[in-house]
């Protein structure tokens, strides 16, 4: 069986990469997070005519008509740029919330516990719920670029979504775990300690050596889940994809020294959108308590 990526989906990569560096470059980054949380609505429609959302829609429903994996290969590189936005929501919308698909509709969802909610000021619609977005309380959030909101009452039965959420947020995590991998490596060629680049030293060589370890596993586990569509092997991507994006972005941190800690930098922007990942839609509890399922079920 080869997960290898064909030429058209190494090609659909390729442009979104390029579509999101053009678009939403470090410049444009560092203006949203001084500026503010608020979603860009000409970069959300922008996605919509480029077909994210509707990546997954049939063509005879105005989508695209591709499938997972094209859509875990486009979710990956939205991860790498630290795109803001209820980007999982708004793709598992198109079809069903008018204007979804095209981007003129954002679309959020209640995909973390306890009642919260992501971007509820800018969403006009939240997912499984009919109307309006209702009112929340406001919550701090770790991550500056991503606001809560608490919402009371029962949130809508999400089962039918979690899955494909699960393994689309794992895909950005992975994306960010790869981005760290390359920010770390940068920084090691161009910092100089007792006369030579940091890179050069043993403990760094194996922090960067890990990072790269942890992002491929957890790459090669989101690529095969979105092929299989498994559940348990979703669950187990998502699982490692939470621990690439938090551990390099951790270690990330470690070989920026103090400079990782800084505002200017963006290392610790991708530690707490990788920690607000972690409990959205799947949470390592929740995925480790499927795999021991599994598991048992497989020994019986």
């Amino acid at each position: 069986m080869d997960f290898q990526p064909t030429e058209d989906q190494r090609a659909l990569r390729a442009g979104v990469r390029d579509l999101l560096e053009g678009r939403y470059g470090r410049e444009v980054l560092r203006a949203d997070l001084d500026g503010g949380a608020g979603i860009d609505r000409a970069v959300w429609r922008e996605l919509g005519r480029a077909g994210f959302f509707a990546l997954r829609l049939a063509e005879a429903g105005g989508g695209v008509g591709l499938g997972l994996p094209e859509a875990a290969l486009v979710f990956e590189e939205a991860g790498r740029v630290l795109l803001p936005g209820p980007l999982v929501a708004t793709h598992l919308a198109a079809g069903t919330v008018p204007g979804a698909a095209e981007g003129e509709a954002v679309v959020t969802a209640l995909d973390l516990g306890d009642g919260l909610v992501t971007h509820l000021d800018d969403a006009d619609a939240v997912l499984g719920l009919p109307g309006t977005p209702p009112r929340g309380e406001p919550v701090r959030s770790a991550d500056p670029m991503t606001p809560l909101h608490r919402v009371a009452g029962c949130g809508p039965d999400l089962s039918a979504y979690r899955e494909t959420g699960a393994l689309l947020t794992a895909a950005l995590q992975t994306g960010s775990a790869l981005r760290t991998v390359e920010l770390a490596v940068r920084y090691a060629g161009e910092r100089e300690q007792f006369g030579q680049p940091v890179g050069a030293f043993q403990a760094v060589k194996h922090l960067c050596a890990g990072m790269l370890v942890r992002a491929e596993v957890a790459r090669t586990a989101v690529y095969a889940a979105a092929v299989t569509a498994d559940g348990a092997e979703i669950a187990a991507a998502k699982l490692l994809a939470d621990g690439a994006a938090v551990g390099n972005a951790r270690d990330c941190l470690q070989v920026h020294g103090g400079m990782g800690f800084t505002w200017e930098s963006d290392v610790h922007l991708h530690l707490k959108r990788a920690w607000l990942r972690a409990e959205q839609w799947r949470t390592a509890a929740e995925a480790e308590e499927l795999l021991a399922a599994d598991l048992m079920g497989s020994a019986r």
